[in-house]
């Protein structure tokens, strides 16, 4: 799984060095000639608007979220639905979720813990699915496996050589600047919490220090420094030691050329018939491997039970595979985990993973098509580099094209990631972006949702909008279930909200497109707007256009 580390410190990486030296749509209900004359939202979130953003409405709030309460509130209500299954292929869930464990997929053919495979899917003890990766869970990123184990093409193993010599030193930088900056934080925290006798302090009393020593001096500057980038200093601590962690992640396992995590899974990964590995415990195996619990919450985590966070997804079973390591997924894996969902009931399947090299990309197309006969909708994330995947040097797998511009199937739906600020600034830094290659956009940024241990927390990628999408089409499934996989992409894509705002793209204001132009549909999902879409298709008063034109 290919990540970015968003955090705001990531531009203390280059200042940390200085700091240490020195010591409109028909479909909307209330008409609206142009959601580009709503008036920018200049006021800060409120906490409830942060952790809810996703559920807004631009309309009514001001904030590019996806009309999911109003969804509820005027076409849901009491509307009973059918249950669909939504398979989370990632990093393994926290089965036992306060959020979550109402809503976990079980196999009632199966029995709990007494090693039999009682359904005979070719799967033992897979109660609330299955997990691929057996005790494993850092590993490299594919290039750096592709360079361990001399496999793939020799053009493809030299563009390989190229990344990890770009990419290694500049991670084990990163790290070091990260460790630096940490030391002087802290050592700075300790001496004006010693001068002030005090084990906390607030801004007001840190700037209002008379500093008696130079040493002290250069401490208030270090923390008042700190505080452009968050509201405590513990929080400034909080986040330096999630740097360091990813980076030394990075260094230690990722990009390490001579790391092998999958020894201990017992399988031989790059053979498709080396089967009967992994175990029916698709659970997180560590803390820290929140990914798939944050991304299971998003799509459904349990609503108006009085915890956390509400789900987008009513009626909705999740079904946990775990197939993602902290690292690069196998193609194998996720070859079998779509097969596994779409074979044990699943119509959708949320994907929020990607890698930029594919040695054994055909097992994942041919498993793309086998969910296609099947009826069943893959909702994929665009990825986290800022790039544009229509240039072919900027592979993202898996995908449904094989970069030859013919999508093999229809039943695949690539997501980028919104902002929760409407206008040029929608568009999340981090996101990809392609008017061929990504079809829609939805909030991915600062997302609030489930985390391991009854813990909720905010995250921010494409692997957080991919989750939100994939919870419009289990509402369309639900409530339409006639409506086909291939129905349900482009009703996500016709109802979207449009925008004429000029966005800015990777972060870098000279790079700029319109809205229009990021994506196939031009569009934001939205809920509303596709129950309402969904039922004219289902009711005949209205069709879908195929080559969803903008």
């Amino acid at each position: 799984m290919t990540t970015t580390y968003s955090k705001p410190f990531l531009t203390l990486a280059t200042a940390g060095l200085l700091l240490v030296g020195c010591g409109t749509t028909g479909l909307v209900s209330t008409p609206v000639e142009n959601i580009d004359t709503i008036p920018l939202k200049i006021a800060e979130l409120s906490e409830n608007q942060k952790q809810t953003w996703g559920h807004a409405d631009l309309v009514l709030d001001t904030i590019p979220g996806m009309s999911v309460d109003k969804a509820y509130v005027e076409l849901i209500g009491n509307k009973k639905g059918e249950t669909v299954v939504v398979a989370v292929l990632d990093s393994g869930m926290d089965l036992d979720h306060e959020d979550l464990d109402g809503v976990l997929w079980t196999n009632k053919k199966e029995k709990a813990g007494n090693g039999k495979d009682d359904d005979g899917n070719g799967y033992i003890d897979d109660i609330h699915g299955y997990n691929f990766l057996g005790d494993s869970y850092n590993e490299q990123l594919e290039h750096a496996r592709m360079l361990r184990l001399n496999i793939g093409s020799a053009a493809d193993r030299a563009k390989a050589q190229i990344e990890l010599d770009k990419e290694y030193p500049k991670a084990l930088q990163n790290k070091q600047q990260y460790d630096q900056i940490f030391q002087a934080v802290t050592n700075a925290d300790a001496a004006v919490k010693e001068e002030l006798g005090k084990d906390s302090y607030t801004k007001e009393e840190l700037l209002a220090m008379k500093p008696t020593t130079e040493q002290l001096q250069q401490s208030v500057s270090i923390l008042t420094q700190m505080y452009q980038y968050a509201d405590s200093i513990d929080e400034v601590i909080s986040e330096l030691t999630e740097g360091i962690t990813y980076f030394t992640e990075r260094v230690n396992y990722n990009l390490n050329k001579d790391f092998d995590g999958r020894g201990v899974v017992g399988d031989s990964p790059y053979d498709f018939n080396s089967r009967g590995y992994g175990d029916g415990n698709p659970k997180n195996r560590v803390e820290d491997e929140s990914h798939g619990t944050h991304v299971a919450g998003i799509i459904a985590a349990e609503r108006n039970n009085g915890k956390g966070v509400n789900g987008v997804a009513n009626n909705v079973k999740l079904m946990s595979i775990r197939a993602v390591p902290n690292g690069d997924e196998y193609d194998k894996d996720i070859a079998l985990g779509i097969r596994y969902a779409v074979d044990n009931g699943a119509k959708i399947i949320n994907c929020s993973f990607g890698k930029s090299f594919s040695p054994n990309a055909e097992w994942v197309y041919e498993a793309i098509e086998y969910a296609a006969s099947k009826d069943v909708l893959i909702v994929h994330a665009a990825g986290n580099d800022g790039n544009d995947l229509d240039d072919a040097s900027n592979s993202n797998f898996p995908n449904d094209h094989k970069y030859k511009g013919t999508e093999i199937s229809d039943n695949m739906i690539t997501v980028g990631a919104l902002a929760p600020s409407y206008g040029s600034k929608m568009v999340a830094t981090f996101s990809n972006y392609g008017s061929t290659n990504v079809d829609v956009f939805a909030p991915g940024d600062d997302i609030y949702s489930t985390m391991p241990n009854n813990t909720y927390e905010f995250q921010g990628g494409t692997s957080m909008a991919a989750p939100a999408v994939a919870g419009v089409a289990a509402l369309i499934r639900s409530y339409y279930p006639s409506l086909s996989a291939s129905q349900v992409k482009n009703v996500l894509m016709q109802s979207g909200l449009p925008s004429k705002a000029s966005v800015i793209l990777s972060g870098e204001p000279a790079n700029s497109k319109p809205f229009s132009q990021v994506s196939k549909s031009g569009k934001m999902v939205n809920a509303y707007n596709a129950l309402l879409l969904a039922e004219n298709i289902s009711k005949g008063k209205a069709t879908l256009d195929y080559n969803a034109e903008k």
